[in-house]
């Protein structure tokens, strides 16, 4: 009796369930927002993306505009993006580690991972300066959160040298490499194309390269704002996709990456050669490989006492477009 109380009291349930008034709530399902005629907004250094997609024709087809603006570097890009000026932009390893630390409004929705021979620490041809020991006390021009000055850290580290142990001035690359030419520092940390720039015109020779100590990441940084607007959010989705198949591009195509980049920054030729042909930036995905050595570079950062306290890079971590289509390696 007990049983059969208590199937017929499920079959009532079940009943009642089916004709209440009341339907179940369920969220509506939400169509893809549409990205048609959106305006993207993207930060690009020294015509890098700009003409990494204009070699592969990879915005052919877009339904959004994108409007370029060109920065020097990656710390004011990170900071166009922290106050909603642009959409998205493209940085190195260290600038996304000094806006973690100032909490800035941005978010990181994309990696790659390049060479490391182009992060250089530079010297003068004649320089008596032979070995990274040989740069204590002496002045090296670097961008303050840039890429290089990260590299300069972690190179002073494997030496055994702390950032305490030289005379690091504080340079735009523009500003640098006029110091460097005049004679007015002793060495420059810098990237591609400006390391391939000063090989060439000067004869700057590479003290030191990222070879076992730099990780190579570079990341795609974008704003809150940004993430918050389902349409624009759907055009960089797309645009991420295009910069991927772009880089692929780029790796089989470096004849044609390099002319795009030599017309669209006017450095000659010979430059963006030498920088293409040391290899391009592949997708990757922002797995804890990456988070643990974003970690360590962010601690190297506080052990210094350059940035304030400790950052977490986990938390600036946005992987809502980093699906297995987009880095996984072409076939």
């Amino acid at each position: 009796m007990r049983r059969r109380a208590f199937l017929l009291g499920l079959g009532t349930t079940a009943v009642l369930a089916g004709c209440s008034a009341v339907p179940i709530s369920r969220p509506p399902v939400q169509p893809p927002a549409d990205p048609t005629g959106v305006v993207l907004r993207v930060g690009d250094q020294k015509g890098g993306i700009q003409s990494l997609l204009k070699a592969a024709k990879g915005l052919a087809g877009a339904p959004y505009r994108v409007e370029w603006t060109t920065f020097s570097a990656g710390p004011p890009l990170i900071e166009a993006a922290r106050a909603g000026a642009i959409d998205v932009g493209y940085v190195g390893n260290t600038p996304v580690i000094f806006a973690a630390a100032a909490k800035a409004r941005v978010q990181l929705v994309a990696a790659a991972r390049g060479n490391v021979v182009s992060d250089a620490i530079l010297v003068p041809r004649d320089s008596p300066i032979r070995a990274v020991n040989d740069l204590r006390d002496q002045r090296i021009a670097v961008g303050k959160g840039t890429s290089a000055h990260g590299q300069l850290l972690l190179t002073l580290r494997a030496a055994g040298l702390t950032i305490d142990d030289v005379d690091p001035t504080y340079l735009s690359p523009a500003d640098a490499y006029g110091a460097f030419k005049q004679g007015q520092i002793d060495a420059w940390a810098v990237w591609d194309p400006y390391t391939a720039q000063a090989q060439l015109e000067t004869g700057a020779r590479i003290l030191a390269d990222g070879t076992g100590t730099a990780n190579g990441y570079s990341f795609q940084v974008a704003s809150n704002q940004t993430l918050a607007d389902p349409r624009t959010q759907a055009a960089l989705d797309d645009y991420l996709r295009r910069v991927d198949a772009a880089m692929r591009f780029s790796d089989t195509h470096r004849p044609e990456r390099a002319r795009s980049w030599s017309a669209e920054t006017k450095l000659p030729i010979a430059v963006t050669t030498i920088a293409t042909d040391r290899g391009p930036d592949l997708p990757v995905p922002m797995d804890e490989t990456l988070v643990a050595s974003q970690q360590d570079l962010a601690d190297a950062f506080s052990d210094a006492g350059v940035i304030p306290g400790r950052v977490r890079f986990a938390d600036v971590i946005d992987r809502r477009f980093d699906s297995g289509r987009r880095w996984a390696p072409p076939t």
